[in-house]
């Protein structure tokens, strides 16, 4: 009979053949975390969910930075933003002049809206709608004086830009051969649309545009790659829901207004109504109740 071998005691087997006892939880890792990389760890950290507070603080110091850039950069910037924002009404046009005329081609037609606004955000133009959360966010955090101060100086400099941008954007459209006429008519055809309604109407649809251009803007920072998404959704809303835009309602408006369809001072009596109502639907409604919502935290 072979002779049976002995089994070494733990004392007489090398340090790494021992039986290791339990792991501390260090060793251990966090539950769910076994098995992972700290690469692994690291990309499951980044792919979080932001904490509303997290959300705040990007966007106020988002505010931050743009309140202190020098005049000359808010304008340019404004007015390339202008400019932008009238490739929606082009894009709609194009959309609903090759489309058959029925009850669906709205749906459609207006897929063409988001366009300016996806030259403008991801172009990182300044957009005075964008404006009405991201630098008011500081102001909230702080309302001094001089906070107050710089949120005036953010607002004239780009809602004059923005309108600058949009008046040439239509006097070039109208005053140039650059358009197919059938496109222009389309075009002029939409904006005289936007404009039915009196201005307590076009008050109200302003509030709900400004509140969806607010929420939109802070749906961005944990938007990632999905920006894109972001954008066209918030923005086709408001163009399918009839709601109101302060800076494409007043390229709308100047396009009539250069073509000879209506006088200089109904551009004024639609942005007036259309600014207030993106202030409160942006500011007043989204924007300071998001702070609240968070200021407990902060």
């Amino acid at each position: 009979m072979a002779a049976q071998t002995r089994r070494p005691a733990a004392k007489d087997r090398p340090a790494g053949d021992r039986q290791a006892g339990p792991k501390s939880p260090q060793a251990a890792g966090t539950p769910g975390q076994q098995g992972f990389s700290e690469r692994d760890r690291q990309d499951i950290e980044e792919r979080r969910h932001l904490r509303a507070p997290m959300i705040y603080e990007v966007l106020r110091r988002e505010g931050e930075e743009e309140m202190s850039r020098p005049i000359s950069s808010l304008w340019w910037s404004g007015v390339a933003a202008g400019l932008s924002i009238s490739f929606s009404l082009l894009s709609q046009a194009i959309l609903q002049d090759h489309l058959p005329d029925r009850s669906w081609r709205p749906l459609v037609s207006d897929l063409g809206y988001p366009v300016g606004f996806l030259i403008s955000v991801l172009g990182r133009q300044q957009l005075f709608t964008e404006n009405t959360i991201t630098v008011v966010l500081p102001v909230a955090a702080s309302p001094t004086l001089a906070n107050l101060r710089r949120l005036s100086r953010m607002w004239a400099i780009v809602l004059s830009a923005n309108i600058a941008g949009t008046l040439f954007a239509a006097l070039f459209c109208c005053l140039t051969p650059v358009l197919h006429p059938d496109i222009l008519a389309v075009m002029l055809d939409i904006s005289r649309h936007s404009m039915e309604g009196s201005p307590l109407d076009l008050f109200f649809r302003a509030i709900t545009g400004g509140f969806l251009i607010a929420a939109m803007v802070w749906l961005l920072p944990s938007a990632r790659s999905a920006e894109f998404l972001v954008i066209t959704m918030m923005t086709y809303l408001i163009a399918v829901g009839g709601f109101a835009h302060v800076i494409a309602g007043s390229f709308e408006a100047f396009m009539l207004a250069v073509s000879g369809q209506i006088d200089v001072w109904r551009v004024a009596l639609v942005a007036a109504p259309v600014l207030l109502g993106n202030i409160v639907g942006g500011t007043v409604l989204f924007t300071l109740i998001s702070h609240a919502q968070v200021a407990p935290e902060m």
